[in-house]
């Protein structure tokens, strides 16, 4: 089965309130499995303007990713981090 992926850009708007997004989003990371491939670090923008902080998280399968964005859990954080930031997140499914 594929895995699947977020990929998301972000610029932080409020670097305070930020910390108390990625707090509150782990609880929904770890019961969903995600593993980090990316988050922040050093980057090259190569073509357009995305933000400064570009994040790639596995998990095992699409449903699982979707399930992880969609749970009670994530919407909480998710309104913490709208609140602080701006970003494009999208769902894939691996190869």
């Amino acid at each position: 089965m594929a895995k699947g992926y977020w990929i998301a850009h972000v610029k932080i708007r409020d670097p305070q309130a930020y910390p108390a997004y990625v707090a509150a989003a782990k609880p929904a990371f770890e019961k969903y499995g995600a593993r980090f491939l990316a988050r922040g670090g050093d980057h090259a923008s190569m073509e357009g303007d995305l933000g400064e902080r570009h994040v790639v998280i596995e998990f095992e399968t699409k449903q699982q990713a979707l399930d992880c964005y969609n749970s009670p859990e994530y919407q909480i954080a998710a309104k913490i981090r709208q609140s602080c930031a701006d970003g494009h997140l999208v769902i894939v499914e691996g190869l």
